[in-house]
């Protein structure tokens, strides 16, 4: 999965990420920012750009060499970023585990796509990376998320008061998990 291309739904694939995608990146998040701000840290001017973006993606790309990390993106017909999967913080040994954050664009939410992606994601942090657990939090009134997450097989398991700083305050998180196997850790 992690070198693979995988459809979804709608015309709508997910691939891993690439350092060519920083400009769709740009554009996808520009074009999202008020949708995304209520759940989204205050960002500076230049994370909106390519340079932004590519400087990100360097950061994301040499995690995943590392195995810290997994990014992915959801691409259109024409290969343009219209969301984004990624598993981070990836911890071996006994704990087995990873975090997860994922957005889709505003011009896509409501589709299914981040159900679906997080599914695939999950599928490949078991099938592939071999991790037992996949963590995530939402904003709490973040519902939207918090549905993905619940149809996704995600459990909350708590909340956590002033987790984040989030659009410009500290914010209380749901916390959530999902345990993907329960046999002993792979090699």
């Amino acid at each position: 999965m992690t070198d693979d291309i995988h459809p979804l739904t709608a015309g709508v694939r997910l691939r891993p990420a690439v350092l060519g995608d920083a400009a769709s990146f740009a554009q996808a998040l520009t074009r999202s920012r008020a949708f995304m701000r209520p759940w989204e840290p205050v960002r500076p001017e230049s994370y909106y750009t390519p340079e932004g973006q590519a400087q990100r993606l360097a950061g994301l790309l040499a995690d995943r060499d590392a195995g810290r990390a997994m990014p992915w993106v959801l691409a259109d017909e024409e290969d343009r970023v219209v969301g984004a999967m990624t598993l981070a913080s990836i911890e071996r040994g006994a704990f087995r585990n990873a975090r997860l954050g994922y957005w889709v664009d505003v011009g896509r939410a409501g589709q299914g796509l981040a159900t679906a992606a997080v599914g695939r994601v999950c599928e490949a942090a078991r099938d592939t990376l071999g991790l037992h657990r996949i963590e995530a939090g939402t904003v709490v009134d973040n519902a939207a998320s918090q549905r993905v997450l619940a149809k996704s097989g995600f459990e909350r398991v708590g909340t956590a008061p002033r987790y984040l700083h989030i659009n410009g305050a500290w914010a209380d998180h749901h916390l959530f998990q999902r345990i993907l196997h329960d046999g002993p850790p792979q090699r």
